[in-house]
């Protein structure tokens, strides 16, 4: 069983992702995406401000500092999520 406020907080992260989508896809991707292919945008989804970065880090550090008290969905410009995960094995004989 799970606790309201997990309940709460899983609904208002799940909130801010969707919106973060809707903003990017409605209104950000055919202005962002020509030009800042592969950067990554932090994006608070209340006021539809966006801030770059080459790094995700970059870009919310400037997010955070325009909007302290603010929370915001990160992706990156062109791609489906912001990070991948890969590798590759070696196979020992």
């Amino acid at each position: 069983m799970s606790s309201p406020l997990k309940s709460n907080t899983e609904a208002a992260k799940n909130d801010l992702v969707a919106r973060g989508k809707d903003t990017y896809g409605a209104r950000l991707a055919l202005i962002l995406e020509p030009s800042h292919d592969g950067e990554f945008v932090a994006i608070e989804p209340e006021s539809g401000r966006y801030f770059l970065g080459s790094t995700a880090s970059a870009a919310l550090v400037a997010a955070h500092g325009a909007m302290p008290n603010k929370l915001f969905y990160l992706t990156r410009v062109g791609r489906e999520t912001a990070h991948s995960f890969g590798g590759h094995s070696t196979r020992i004989a």
